[in-house]
């Protein structure tokens, strides 16, 4: 049985291996939520040190643009532009304990109603931030909601309402976000320095845009049309936690 549109939560804490992968995979029901009232934060793993194809790239200054370019993205989703980076270095993320500490401490620090993530399970993922990082989503959810998990935090535990994973394989639950679909639109293209490599977009291709743009028009009513919805993001959601 597939459900459709939560309550509009509180607060929702959306989990990333690199900068840019929240928008993609929930970017405009972050929109949404944010437009109805919800305080949206943005948590990404990596550092996206290695998003350019340029080998001499200057992997210092790609860090710098990208954390601005993630902020500027959470605010053009409706949020307030605050993103919590751990810096881990791109493509070398794992889904340790110290990793698991910092993002229970977070979901303990924010105490979002929804946590959204990378789902850790998709079958021939190839990347394995996404793996990790969606690893670190469940079982940091794991640990912030028991009080015996790393005491040391000195945070009363917290108990999100609900998971919900992108990038699923096996979708249960959609959002509609034919509303909010311009935000989620707009966010990505804030990520300037990955137009090239991830959107096919030249510099100069304002064509380009338009065809990435109906790319993901296309994923969307991919998604929602089997439930009737004009435009939709799919998620797994896990509601048992």
């Amino acid at each position: 049985m597939t459900t459709i549109d939560l309550p509009v939560p509180r607060r929702a804490l959306a989990i990333g291996a690199h900068p840019d992968d929240i928008e993609f995979g929930c970017g405009a029901t972050l929109a949404k939520w944010a437009a109805a009232g919800c305080e949206i934060f943005h948590l990404v793993c990596t550092d996206g040190s290695k998003g350019s194809w340029d080998p001499a790239e200057d992997q210092a200054a790609l860090v710098a643009r990208r954390q601005h370019e993630q902020r500027a993205a959470s605010l053009a989703l409706g949020g307030k532009g605050e993103v919590v980076f751990l810096g881990w270095p791109d493509g070398e993320l794992d889904a340790g304990l110290r990793e698991r500490f910092q993002v229970a401490a977070w979901i303990r620090r924010l105490t979002p109603e929804v946590v959204l993530g990378h789902d850790p399970w998709k079958r021939y993922r190839l990347h394995p931030d996404h793996r990790a990082a969606g690893l670190l989503t469940t079982d940091g959810i794991v640990a912030a909601r028991d009080p015996l998990f790393f005491p040391e935090l000195g945070t009363p535990p917290h108990r999100p309402r609900t998971l919900l994973l992108f990038e699923a394989d096996e979708v249960d639950h959609l959002e509609d976000v034919s509303s909010a679909f311009p935000k989620k639109f707009a966010a990505l293209l804030e990520h300037r320095s990955q137009l090239r490599t991830t959107m096919a977009i030249e510099s100069d291709g304002a064509g380009d845009e338009g065809a990435f743009r109906q790319r993901l028009i296309e994923e969307a009513r991919g998604t929602g049309g089997a439930a009737g919805l004009e435009l939709a993001e799919g998620f797994k959601r896990i509601d048992d936690l």
